[in-house]
């Protein structure tokens, strides 16, 4: 009698372990990583206070509340982007990232949620336009692996007479700009708006590159997770609750200055699960004079 008692003791916790290893499996496969590159503001960069922050940073936390999944975000370099997606290490790309054939052959993407231009920055009084900043032998830089990157490529090779310096960051980029060791950088036109309005004195727009492109979130190639639904989902969520219209108002109205503030005050609706309430707390407490 009392071996079958252990015995069925032993069945019994084996039960147990192997419903609570189920759960905590089930529970995992909703954990996604969200693989970024935070040197983009206003899309994605880093706060005064180590905290991801920056417009797609806040929609795919919001979409996540929404679709009642869980993320972690991972801060990888844009050109190592895709082949994290692709050996499994990341399982969503939010990187204000350019929907392109050849991407496209490797990657799934969402449907575009934003379309951006390239917008060039030179140093001011350098008496550069938009035409001799990328001729006449200048040191043009972009971030290697982006389509500006693709862009500055294709002048070469048509025999524009330019010197390219890629980096793995924008930062960088921009760094090199300011030290004049290049003349020009080009990116994204909300980019570049973002590192000219941080330097008004040093740097100045010039002008703009209408491309039409188109960003998208990117997943695994056939999302085998079935995560696009869920984003696209999202998407239509945060356009019909005011979180979309929101969120642009902070980021491309707002001061990004703010940001380090804002975030800390405002971050405990996202803990909360009330996105909603948050981008309307983030706007407004961007935009305040």
């Amino acid at each position: 009698m009392g071996s079958k008692k252990v015995r069925l003791l032993g069945i019994l916790a084996l039960v147990v372990v192997m419903f609570l290893g189920w759960n905590i499996l089930s529970y995992g496969q909703n954990v996604y990583v969200v693989g970024t590159s935070a040197d983009y503001p206003p899309f994605e960069w880093v706060d005064g206070n180590g905290n991801y922050v920056g417009f797609d940073m806040d929609v795919i936390r919001s979409i996540a509340i929404l679709e009642g999944i869980k993320i972690n975000i991972k801060d990888i370099g844009f050109d190592a982007l895709v082949p994290a997606l692709k050996s499994g290490k990341i399982d969503i790309i939010a990187a204000d990232m350019t929907i392109t054939a050849e991407r496209a052959k490797v990657v799934s993407y969402s449907e575009p949620y934003w379309a951006s231009d390239f917008d060039i920055l030179v140093r001011k009084g350098s008496n550069l336009n938009v035409v001799t900043a990328l001729s006449q032998g200048h040191k043009v830089g972009a971030q290697t692996g982006t389509t500006q990157a693709d862009f500055l490529d294709n002048l070469k090779k048509s025999g524009i007479n330019v010197q390219i310096k890629l980096y793995e960051t924008n930062d960088l980029a921009i760094m090199d700009l300011l030290a004049g060791r290049i003349d020009t950088f080009i990116g994204d036109s909300p980019v570049s708006r973002a590192f000219a309005k941080s330097h008004p004195d040093k740097l100045v727009d010039i002008g703009v590159i209408h491309t039409g492109e188109n960003a998208g979130f990117a997943v695994k190639k056939g999302d085998p997770k079935g995560i696009l639904p869920l984003i696209k989902d999202g998407l239509s969520k945060l356009h019909s609750t005011g979180i979309w219209d929101n969120l642009v108002k902070a980021y491309f109205t707002g001061n990004l200055d703010k940001i380090t503030t804002s975030y800390a005050k405002c971050k405990h609706y996202f803990k909360s699960g009330d996105p909603v309430s948050y981008a309307a707390a983030l706007a407004s407490s961007m935009t305040e004079k």
